[in-house]
């Protein structure tokens, strides 16, 4: 065994804890010698896990649980063929030589009593949702909160991360968005004033953290092993998560055994609905916006070969005079593109314009910028692909989409997209426009979806 000297075995253990406990890392992640890494190992605080095992369906990835074999290759190391997983490589390589580190004990909770500081006043649809969710946490069970776009999701949230937090419970908010962790992490801050709360995204200063509350991407939940006992996953229907194996299995492996799961999602995916009909997950249904008012209805607007006139530098007539018309009596105006092919052609074009316009993408390094710009009024138009098109609120914006009928632009993402428009009490009217060059089914399905929440809504007042 090794001999390690008592007063820095005790202050690094320390360290060690706080840096591993309900974490799962590599030895690069590690700030700490190897004499002390394995000191704890041999003492029993710290498990060493093969990164990569094999079955009889062949190699799994333990970090992210990839298991196609796809995924798998070789890199040459020390003159030897290693295998390592492409999947989760972006958050450093993970090899067969090469173990993950986890803390064997679990943390007991130490945080003070957390007051919930937002004064705001619940509607009976999100207090229901509410009531719901507290019960849902104390039986510790799994549950869809399936509620319209503007529902006011996060605040009926409140309640249950208030009382899970004074039992003492850690609770996590996975989305599978950034914009969404910087949409919420302001409001969750002014809500929970005295709360420790950490936001996980790429890039994020918080990253390594493990705080009562975390509002987190659910890529960052790879690294997090048995560390929650309630995780929350916000439009659990987004892309990529609906998508991804790799990003379920995250979530999985980052909440408890004994732990509450909670789907969230104006637009679940048919799986759930199918769980929630044969009686396999409880569910609350909110169809009615906070501020009680109906959905905007998104209109049809025919707008020709626009991808035709964009490549000739122009924009359609119809698309022009409607952006206009609204910048002109100073609402902002988001326009949704089904490609950045498309983005780019159009912010080109929008150029001759008299307003102030941007455009943003998934890999826009001035994202954040741009839509805080937006939100802060300095700019009018705000050009984007779906990356946009959940959790974001702008007061007063106007919804468009251009070339409605292109595949990108399913019934999910075209409620959504529509679902930006009208969320505020103060302008809970607003005009959605879904500009096509022929009608789809997705188009048809997603008007139909919103006529039947408001019918809902209104037969529940």
């Amino acid at each position: 065994m090794l001999i390690v000297p008592a007063e820095k075995n005790i202050s690094f253990s320390k360290e060690l804890q706080q840096t591993l406990q309900s974490r799962h890392l590599l030895r690069t992640e590690l700030p700490f010698s190897d004499k002390l890494i394995e000191w704890h190992i041999e003492n029993g605080y710290v498990a060493a896990q093969n990164s990569i095992s094999i079955n009889k369906r062949g190699y799994k990835c333990n970090r992210c649980g990839q298991n196609d074999q796809r995924y798998f290759s070789f890199y040459l190391s020390s003159g030897k063929n290693q295998l390592y997983c492409r999947s989760c490589v972006m958050m450093g390589r993970v090899s067969e030589n090469v173990p993950l580190y986890s803390w064997i004990e679990e943390d007991e909770p130490n945080w003070p009593q957390i007051k919930l500081t937002w004064d705001g006043k619940l509607s009976s649809g999100q207090q229901k949702a509410a009531n719901v969710l507290i019960d849902a946490i104390s039986k510790k069970e799994e549950l869809l909160i399936w509620a319209v776009c503007g529902a006011g999701k996060t605040e009926m949230l409140f309640p249950g991360i208030e009382s899970a937090l004074n039992q003492g419970l850690r609770v996590c908010i996975a989305t599978p968005r950034t914009d969404v962790v910087l949409e919420l992490a302001p409001r969750l801050k002014a809500a929970f004033q005295c709360a420790d709360i950490s936001a996980l995204y790429g890039g994020s200063d918080d990253k390594g953290c493990l705080s009562p509350l975390m509002i987190s991407t659910t890529h960052q939940l790879l690294r997090y092993k048995g560390a929650f006992d309630v995780i929350i996953i916000d439009e659990v229907d987004a892309f990529p998560y609906s998508a991804d194996q790799t990003l379920q299995f995250a979530v999985q492996k980052a909440r408890k055994k004994n732990s509450t799961l909670v789907y969230l999602s104006a637009t679940p995916p048919q799986e759930l609905k199918r769980k929630t009909l044969n009686g396999q997950l409880y569910s609350v249904r909110i169809p009615a916006r906070h501020h009680r008012k109906p959905l905007p209805e998104p209109r049809f607007l025919w707008c020709g070969n626009w991808k035709k006139k964009l490549y000739r530098n122009k924009i359609p007539l119809a698309v022009k005079r409607w952006i206009e018309f609204h910048v002109k009596e100073g609402r902002p105006v988001f326009l949704f593109v089904p490609s950045v092919t498309v983005l780019e052609k159009a912010v080109a074009c929008f150029k001759d314009v008299n307003c102030r316009a941007a455009a943003v993408h998934a890999e826009d390094k001035h994202r954040k910028e741009k839509v805080q710009q937006f939100r802060d009024g300095q700019l009018d138009l705000l050009i984007t692909t779906t990356i946009l098109e959940r959790g974001v609120t702008i007061p007063k914006v106007q919804t468009g989409v251009l070339g409605a009928e292109s595949p990108i632009f399913t019934e999910s993402a075209l409620v959504q997209v529509a679902g930006r428009t009208g969320r505020h009490k103060e302008h809970a009217d607003g005009d959605v426009i879904f500009f096509h060059y022929g009608k789809t089914k997705s188009m048809l399905d997603a008007r139909k979806h919103i006529k039947e929440m408001n019918a809902l809504a209104a037969k529940n007042e």
